[in-house]
């Protein structure tokens, strides 16, 4: 572990004059606090040296049911399992101390940049005097994560005190603590002992959250439209398609993929008759899965609206038009006729790759995918990696109910592979109201985060299956241009990266439970039957025809 690699010098003698609450540990106390009157409620630690007055101040909180404390050895890992919990309501944190340590969580820091969640950056950091002096284990913290995320060097509670919120996006709190870093033993711990349950607390919320927009922009019939709804996008994409009567392309992160209008294969649809004939694009949230809406929405023919999604990002993209609060104007749906038609014609595509599917003789991602979906029932969570399970679903989730709160997540920020596992336990424990938390992700992406595995025994542990379609490598990449049959001498030690790595084994060596599966008819037994707690589901599936098989689905679109 970063943090707990080396000392930070030898323990500092404590002097008689030393006041009977330090002031390292007084800033502590008060950095605490300030969380819990943000109403953080949830706060995971990655132990040091130099944090350690805020690990015992923690620890006093966590004991009063002042807050929920998670202890984690990996300080990457411990990001993103803040980030899982913020993703889903929870006001989270995440404390670290100096050094590399805080650096370990620029990933979970530009992701919740991107997506404009509110992650709140706790490091140690020694007192300004100290800075400069040589010392081990430290670096320059003050603006590590760059300009757009706002950085607070903390040297008094006068100081944390001036902190104003921020509106949108992570923050970073560099609080400097000078020696002695370790506090009376009566300080911090009270007369019981044992982990605390979840705090009841303020009813949580996420800073940041959009806010009502009064001025309403009114949209006319006439031009051929689609509604896409991108990540996070929400119910608002689905309201505007029902009520002009428009086809909606709604990705399975977006929280739109509800209702009558709703597609499924809407991204191989585009590549038809009936997506050139597109005239109008309104665009909730930020697409990121689908090459076929970055081509519609960059086509000079086609008018783009966009409402601007939170999180780093341009308000809209060159050539398009930003908007706030879209309504139909009319009392009645636009032409009938085009949404018909685009249902009519996904309903045929559907019963198509179904039909081909059935037809393969192994077990196939898109098989792994539909049959996670299906197993995720009302109310319940999916967190979905990034790569080709995310793509995979995109294809193979039918639309739900309007009503029943199924929630997928997944780090769209940017998108990245790293901290999934971690990710998916945090908004697994942030959402305790689930009916069923299940996390979809490929082998290379839970390999990237297995520490996210290693939990200590008090630390609280979700219900939550994890399931891995394993075909040994990266199958996205066959899919792109460096999986051409003319690049297949390099492919596999460039972009295949075999591991062989035995998933049983290293599931074993943190002692969760773990079920290999290789047909679909044991991969539909597996997910019924979940035994509570982390577990992992691996199923096996093959790359070596994945390309060609991603060739045959999209051609079904235009059979």
């Amino acid at each position: 572990m970063t943090g707990t690699q080396e000392p930070d010098g030898p323990p500092a003698s404590t002097p008689a004059s030393t006041p009977a609450v330090p002031i390292a540990a007084a800033l502590a106390a008060a950095v605490v606090d300030r969380l819990v009157e943000d109403r953080v409620t949830e706060v995971v630690l990655a132990p040091g040296s130099r944090n350690a007055p805020l690990a015992f101040a923690l620890h006093a909180a966590d004991r009063a049911g002042r807050l929920r404390l998670h202890t984690r050895i990996d300080e990457r890992s411990a990001g993103f399992l803040a980030l899982g919990l913020t993703r889903v309501g929870a006001r989270a944190a995440v404390v670290t101390t100096s050094g590399t340590a805080v650096a370990n969580l620029h990933p979970a820091v530009l992701e919740a940049l991107h997506a404009g969640l509110p992650l709140v950056v706790v490091s140690a950091d020694r007192p300004a005097r100290l800075r400069g002096t040589g010392a081990n284990q430290t670096t320059d913290q003050v603006g590590i994560f760059g300009g757009p995320v706002p950085t607070h060097d903390i040297a008094s509670a006068v100081a944390l005190a001036a902190v104003a919120d921020v509106p949108d996006g992570p923050l970073h709190l560099n609080v400097q603590l000078d020696a002695p870093l370790v506090p009376e033993a009566a300080s911090y711990l009270g007369a019981d002992s044992g982990p605390n349950p979840r705090p009841d607390g303020p009813e949580r919320t996420v800073r940041g959250a959009r806010k009502a927009d009064s001025t309403a922009h009114l949209l006319a019939r006439g031009p051929r439209t689609v509604v896409v709804a991108g990540d996070d996008a929400g119910p608002p994409a689905r309201v505007l398609a029902e009520s002009a009567g428009w086809p909606l392309l709604a990705e399975p992160t977006s929280g739109a993929r509800t209702g009558t209008h709703a597609l499924r294969a809407g991204r191989l649809l585009l590549g038809t008759e009936l997506g050139d004939r597109i005239e109008r694009v309104v665009v909730f949230g930020r697409p990121t899965l689908s090459r076929p809406v970055t081509r519609l929405l960059e086509r000079v023919d086609v008018e783009v609206l966009v409402v601007p999604a939170r999180g780093w990002w341009p308000p809209a993209p060159a050539g398009s038009v930003p908007i706030a609060a879209p309504r139909w104007e009319d009392e009645t749906p636009d032409d009938p006729a085009w949404l018909a038609a685009w249902l009519d014609a996904d309903r045929t595509l559907g019963r198509r790759i179904d039909a081909a599917l059935a037809g393969e003789p192994a077990l196939t991602p898109y098989d792994v995918a539909a049959a996670v979906f299906r197993a995720l029932p009302a109310s319940g969570l999916l967190v979905v990696g990034a790569s080709s399970p995310i793509r995979d679903l995109d294809l193979m989730a039918r639309p739900a109910p309007v009503g029943e709160r199924r929630r997928v997540i997944a780090n769209r920020g940017l998108a990245g592979i790293d901290g999934t596992v971690s990710s998916a336990i945090g908004s697994a424990l942030g959402r305790p109201h689930s009916s069923r938390a299940l996390a979809l992700m490929g082998d290379l992406t839970f390999l990237h985060d297995q520490n996210g595995l290693v939990l200590g025994p008090d630390e609280p542990r979700p219900d939550l299956t994890i399931v891995v379609p394993n075909d040994d490598g990266g199958a996205i990449f066959s899919m792109l241009e460096q999986g051409a049959p003319e690049h297949a001498g390099a492919f596999e030690r460039l972009f295949g990266t075999p591991h062989g790595v035995d998933l049983a084994a290293t599931c074993a060596a943190v002692r969760v439970p773990h079920l290999r599966v290789t047909s679909r008819p044991e991969l539909e037994q597996a997910l019924a039957m979940p035994n509570g707690g982390i577990e992992v589901i691996e199923a096996v599936v093959g790359r070596q025809d994945r390309r060609a098989l991603d060739a045959r689905l999209r051609a079904l679109a235009s059979d």
